[in-house]
């Protein structure tokens, strides 16, 4: 019984100081795996911020500039396109409001014209013959000082105030070479041979097509012909 007891003493103290080791070893072993994952970890992060070779860091940084001025250049072609259109619209609503304005104008001058017309053709009787002045003071008298002087300028250009200038080659006639001379039958039927007739013809063509003689000048100016 003695030796029983003994024996099984000795072999519980012999497990029970290999089970302390054990756990004592496992504890310490495991303390020593956590520390040593934990330095690893730590080391791998160092890896990855600090380790980077510098070639690498250098395409990084450039590929992040790009990108950057990528970005700007669009927002910056987005606004110069948006003040471009903006712009745009305004030209085209100034250009309409002064085409407006001038039409406006031009209508005006074309009604001050008419009613500064002092005379008519049939308030001049009918002669044999007209000399220069006599045709020039009709037609003042008929186009009214306002557009006289621009209706001077086209015909003597056209005519040099002859009122039986006929050109040959086109059929043009009289003061303000109508094309042909007898569209001024519709200002009366002696437009062959009556001055007056011919500067009311003229007169009425003038603001029917140009707004007044003075539009009618403009053209002319531009084109040598009207």
């Amino acid at each position: 019984m003695t030796r029983i007891s003994v024996r099984g003493f000795a072999v519980a103290s012999a497990t029970a100081v290999t089970t302390v080791g054990a756990v004592v070893g496992v504890a310490s072993g495991s303390q020593q795996g956590q520390t040593t994952n934990d330095v690893e970890a730590t080391a791998a992060d160092s890896t990855l911020l600090e380790d980077i070779p510098a070639g690498q860091q250098a395409r990084v940084q450039t590929a992040s500039l790009t990108q950057q001025a990528d970005t700007a250049h669009a927002e910056a072609r987005k606004a110069a396109e948006e003040a471009a259109r903006k712009q745009a619209a305004e030209d085209a609503a100034a250009k309409k409001a002064a085409a407006e304005k001038a039409a406006k104008e031009r209508e005006a001058k074309a009604a001050a014209s008419r009613s500064a017309a002092r005379a008519d053709a049939g308030d001049f009787p009918a002669q044999a013959s007209y000399s220069i002045s006599e045709v020039k003071s009709m037609a003042q008298k008929i186009v009214g000082s306002g557009d006289f002087q621009c209706f001077s300028n086209i015909v003597e250009r056209e005519s040099g105030w002859n009122y039986r200038a006929s050109n040959a080659s086109s059929g043009a006639y009289g003061l303000v070479q109508a094309l042909p001379g007898s569209k001024m039958a519709s200002a009366g039927a002696d437009w062959q041979t009556n001055p007056a007739t011919q500067i009311k013809w003229g007169l009425n063509y003038m603001n029917d097509r140009y707004g007044s003689p003075c539009g009618a000048w403009d053209f002319w100016q531009a084109n040598n012909w009207y």
